[in-house]
């Protein structure tokens, strides 16, 4: 089946803050501990202005999950480095659908000049660290006992992979 990636637009909202929401609710993927209200995703829209961010779509429009750059410091001297966000639907994992979201953000990476991406990984979520590592991000740092969620402490991985 084709899927088509589309610029993240305002008519996103409500599915991509449902699948959103349902990270937040179900696992340690997402870092909030409550849900959000659609509205917020005009932050996650902010936080990636100038920056790639893409909706994974089936032929008949309907949004299977969404992906984003945003910077990973303000400071010009990072401005060749920013930090990835994505999320799919819970239904639509292991398909192949992250690897053409990660594709298309990576695309966009070298067309911005960003020579570096990070991704910001709870250690209660090992499938996305191998996610990450079998899509050529190594470990690069780890912040020990620095999350709480749902009662449980955790360590945010940080991993990075070099576009140079």
């Amino acid at each position: 089946m084709v899927h088509l990636i589309t610029p993240l637009t305002q008519e996103d909202q409500n599915p991509v803050m449902d699948i959103f929401n349902h990270y937040i609710e179900h696992s340690f993927s997402a870092y909030p501990e409550t849900m959000l209200p659609y509205p917020n995703f005009g932050m996650l829209l902010n936080m990636a202005q100038g920056y790639p961010a893409g909706a994974i779509k089936n032929p008949g429009g309907e949004l299977l999950g969404y992906g984003m750059l945003r910077p990973y410091s303000p400071i010009p001297a990072f401005s060749e480095t920013a930090e990835i966000s994505y999320f799919l639907h819970p239904d639509h994992t292991g398909k192949g659908l992250g690897r053409n979201l990660l594709d298309y953000l990576e695309k966009g990476a070298r067309e911005k000049g960003v020579k570096n991406i990070l991704a910001s990984i709870s250690s209660l979520n090992p499938g996305s660290m191998k996610f990450h590592e079998q899509n050529g991000f190594i470990p690069c740092g780890c912040f020990k006992g620095v999350g709480r969620k749902k009662g449980r402490i955790f360590d945010v991985v940080w991993m990075q992979k070099s576009l140079a």
